[in-house]
């Protein structure tokens, strides 16, 4: 239906067949353009907004890059926008100081990231994930999520990223965060002829690898009888290896007694201790190419056209090792208990019991991400008409085996549960180095296909009123359709029965998994395993050895019938998808608001008022149990109003108040009405199931927000923001019991909507170049920012917990970044440190399965840094540092209301680069 109304719009429509330079309500300008513009400096003059701006005709001036010309430009954005918003911006072409969307973000003021093997991932604005995310003001999302991964984005492809942290009601439906917008250069950005780009070398220190990357760009524009017209061509590439090293003491705290082990040392009575502890080895390699074009064409000065499009991929593979050994039956003696802390065990030595794990897991995965657009605008009399039309698809696919093997005897282990952070132990002389030590538990394999497409198209109308304290009226509508589709599926051989060596698979010797654990107390880093390659290219081998080993346990043992599934699955080269999802989704919106402006008292007051109409209208496919389909629809009708003021108190200073409500859907996968039954395994030993939940209700928040403002010079500012936000619906995975007539207690797992939440908190900023110090001291500037966060919600109600509110997952009471620049001459200089408080990393529940807990993350803190020598004015060396503390990631889990365990210490990477950029 929507791919139809759509046509018949742009057929009935000549205005839809045009195109122009990217135009919606929230576009920022380009750097240049900002360099170029003059800011408003009588009191009672009101400052543009940033559509505003985009839409001014731009003088030939000389641009301003670097550090001034990045800090000036994103604080002009800063205060000429009609939103609270902060900004980074490229100091020139390709030239960001990270690798990726998200380490850049990582330094804008209320903005926190997660990282995930060497590199940033998962965005939070003011504590949230629920991020809406744009790429030249348009939708973009990856695969089956509403939202982009922005990790899988190279900086380079960006002349900046803006974060909406209110929403007017022009915007796209912003998340409960806010929304991000990352802004690609465009060909009437720049005049004539430009090729600028970088190459670079990255060395890891972990990896011990030297990987390649780069990125070019190609502009031109011209002046012909037809009309301007631009065109631009980027490209980039990047490649990364990362080698990790985790050690851990395990989730579940027991005592002797519940872990049925005897306990020699005499005196020491009852006590707690992890009932597990290991090593885990991530590696792996990253490539991210990525390309970006555009057309534009500007046939009259009131007329602009353009056509765009992007393509991202990765492509990435893994070996990723674990070794994990089980405390409980057996014997414990050597026993130490923490001093003056009762019942709590320092070390003790574990002997017999179950042999331990030993896996290694072998990945290929690729992301493509493509998207195409053309829009137009047209300024005709008082009226401006904008319009984007796009298409949009994302797909991810995964292919992974796993080698399960176990030791053909158990190791004595002498264990400390608290060292440097977490566990260390040795396994007493053991011989690790053995093949004949390792035996094969199973095979495991998994496939997932995960997709999703869409089309947007958007038309906005921009009219001037001529009244005084109302100039502008402004309207739009957006609509959208989105399928999404998950298919996935899994099999396990378990054929320990059968003694395999593991050093008999097609895979070939074995080889020693190397630790990276940089100066770390562990005592036990090394052990064989398959090579990782080679268990990707011999899948079909391993699948053949499988099921002819499932069937030979299920001949040998009439109790073996639990195989007959996995046996099955394994007959085929194909794994089944019988974890499967499909949903189809369109969503209508509309807005309506104007822009307001007055005088009080000699104070002049402007800003925007007005509200958005949002409609979701979807249908979500999957499979009860394994095999039986089922649907479910929602509809969700939204009205989103927004106010927001500016009051220019001086030329200098501004104070901004702001209401607004926003809203995060659930996402596609999240709503799956499949469900899968297990068998549970821990404490709990009844029936499993793992679900989505189609009963979701979108995430809602009110916020209010005030800002104070000072800009005291060109590149220099001083900002004091407080916020708050009330929440309903906060989305995460939990766990509760219902009763079966038949099956019994059944344990549940599956997303619930939180109940109530809220977040308040505070963000103060400066920024500034020392342009009054003497001579080469003025090329010194600084930047810092501070975020204090108080932000929790209620678990879900179906929980029948009362622990009333809890500390928000992921959100840090405190983060700060300080920067320190210099450029002068051809010297450009750039250190950075982030910090961020300790935070819940995620709820569980606790050993006992009696109620939820926190799994606790300590302070984490970074140091990166840039230097950059300009040879002349096309060329400059350029080395970088990334992570150069290379502080352990830490995190941990109370047992009982008062003491707790460690639980993992994760080494990141160093990364050193080297290399050189261009520009002619």
């Amino acid at each position: 239906m929507f791919k139809r109304g759509l046509f018949l719009l742009c057929s009935t429509s000549w205005i839809a067949m045009l195109a122009a330079s990217p135009v919606c309500a929230q576009s920022a300008p380009t750097p240049e353009q900002q360099a170029k513009a003059k800011p408003a400096t009588a009191k009672h003059v009101p400052q543009p907004s940033a559509g505003d701006q985009a839409q001014a005709t731009v003088v030939d001036e000389v641009v301003v890059t670097g550090f001034r010309g990045a800090l000036q430009s994103a604080q002009e954005q800063k205060r000429a926008s009609a939103s609270i918003v902060d900004a980074v911006v490229a100091e020139d072409i390709g030239k960001l100081p990270d690798n990726n969307a998200a380490e850049v973000m990582s330094r804008i003021p209320g903005v926190q990231i997660t990282r995930n093997y060497d590199e940033g991932s998962e965005v939070l604005v003011r504590g949230l994930p629920n991020v809406a995310t744009t790429y030249n003001s348009r939708e973009l999302f990856s695969t089956d999520d509403r939202v982009i991964h922005w990790q899988d984005l190279p900086a380079s492809v960006a002349a900046g990223f803006e974060v909406y942290k209110t929403a007017t009601p022009d915007l796209i439906e912003p998340g409960l965060g806010g929304l991000i917008n990352l802004r690609s250069r465009r060909p009437f950005d720049m005049k004539d002829t430009t090729i600028a780009g970088e190459v670079k070398g990255t060395y890891n220190d972990q990896s011990k690898t030297v990987e390649p990357a780069g990125n070019i760009l190609i502009a031109h524009t011209w002046d012909t009888s037809a009309g301007e017209i631009g065109a631009l061509l980027g490209a980039s590439y990047v490649r990364t290896r990362y080698h990790q090293a985790l050690r851990f003491d395990g989730a579940s705290v027991i005592t002797p007694s519940q872990g049925n082990a005897t306990v020699t040392t005499p005196g020491v009575g009852q006590f707690s201790y992890p009932d597990f502890i290991g090593n885990y080895y991530a590696t792996g390699k990253r490539e991210r190419p990525a390309l970006n074009g555009m057309l534009q064409w500007r046939p009259t000065p009131g007329l602009e056209l353009y056509v765009e499009g992007l393509w991202s991929g990765y492509r990435g593979t893994q070996a990723n090792d674990y070794y994990g050994q089980s405390l409980r039956d057996g014997v414990l003696s050597n026993v130490v208990l923490v001093d003056a802390q009762s019942g709590k065990a320092a070390s003790l030595t574990h002997t017999g019991g179950n042999a331990p794990d030993v896996q290694r897991s072998a990945l290929k995965d690729r992301t493509d991400l493509y998207q195409g657009a053309f829009g137009f605008k047209w300024t005709t009399g008082r009226a401006t008409v904008s319009g984007d039309f796009a298409y949009s698809k994302s797909r991810y696919v995964a292919n992974q085996t796993r080698i399960d093997a176990t030791l053909t005897s158990t190791p004595t282990v002498n264990a400390n549960f608290e060292v440097a952070g977490s566990g260390v132990f040795d396994l007493n002389g053991y011989d690790m180095m053995n093949p004949d030590n390792y035996v094969l538990s199973g095979i495991y394999q998994t496939y997932l296909s995960a997709s999703g497409d869409g089309y947007q198209g958007r038309l906005d109308v921009d009219y001037d009123t001529k009244i005084s304290w109302l100039p502008k009226l402004q309207a739009g509508f957006r609509a959208t359709t989105r399928t999404s589709v998950d298919y996935y599926g899994d099999r396990y051989a378990w054929i320990r029965l059968l003694n395999i060596p593991v050093a008999s698979l097609p895979t070939g010797d074995l080889e020693v998994v190397r630790g990276a654990f940089r100066n770390d107390p562990q005592r036990f880093k090394n052990w064989l395993a398959p090579n990782g390659g080679a268990i990707l290219d011999n899948g079909e081998a391993l699948r053949q050895l499988g099921y002819a080993g499932l069937q030979q346990v299920m001949a040998e043992n009439s109790w073996a019938g639990f195989l007959a599934g996995d046996t099955g699955r394994y007959s085929t080269p194909d794994i089944q998808t019988y974890r499967s999802f499909y949903g189809k989704e369109e969503t209508y919106a509309g807005y309506a608001q104007g822009k307001y402006q007055f005088d009080v008292g000699g104070v002049h007051v402007d800003g925007t008022a007005g509200v958005r109409l949002a409609y979701a209208d979807g249908t979500n496919y999957g499979y009860e149990s394994e095999l039986v389909p089922a649907s479910a629809k929602h509809d969700w009708f939204d009205v989103l109003p927004s106010i927001q003021s500016r009051i220019h108190l001086s030329d200098e200073v501004l104070l901004r108040l702001a209401y607004t409500k926003t809203i995060s859907r659930p996402g596609y996968g999240q709503l799956s009405p499949t469900a899968i039954l297990s068998r549970a395994t821990g404490v709990f030993t009844g029936l499993e199931m793992t679900t989505g939940n189609p009963y979701l209700k979108p995430l809602t928040s009110k916020n209010y927000d005030a800002s104070l403002e000072y800009y005291f010079s060109k590149h220099g500012s001083a900002s004091l923001a407080v916020f708050y936000k009330d929440l309903w619906g906060f989305i995460d995975s939990y766990s509760h019991y219902e009763t079966d007539p038949t099956a019994g207690t059944i344990k549940i797992t599956r997303p619930e909507n939180a109940g109530d939440g809220r977040i308040k908190g505070a963000e103060a900023s400066v920024q500034t170049f020392f342009d009054f110090l003497p001579g080469w001291l003025s090329g010194f500037g600084a930047q810092a920012n501070l975020t204090y966060l108080d932000a929790k919600s209620a678990l879900p109600a179906a929980l029948g917990d009362n622990a009333g509110l809890v500390p928000m997952a992921n959100a840090s009471k405190w983060t700060y970044n300080l920067v320190g620049f210099y450029e002068k001459g051809p010297i450009s200089a750039r250190i950075s440190y982030n910090r961020r408080s300790h935070y819940v990393n995620k709820y569980y529940r606790n050993a006992n399965e009696e109620q939820y807990a926190g799994e606790l993350v300590r302070p984490v803190s970074r140091l990166d840094a840039s230097l950059s020598y300009q040879i002349n004015d096309k060329l400059a060396l350029v080395a970088t540092g990334s992570n150069l503390l290379a502080q352990p990631w830490k995190d941990y889990r109370y047992y009982n209301e008062t003491q707790y365990f460690p639980a993992d210490v994760r080494i990141e990477g160093r990364y050193v680069s080297l290399g050189f950029r261009f520009k002619m």
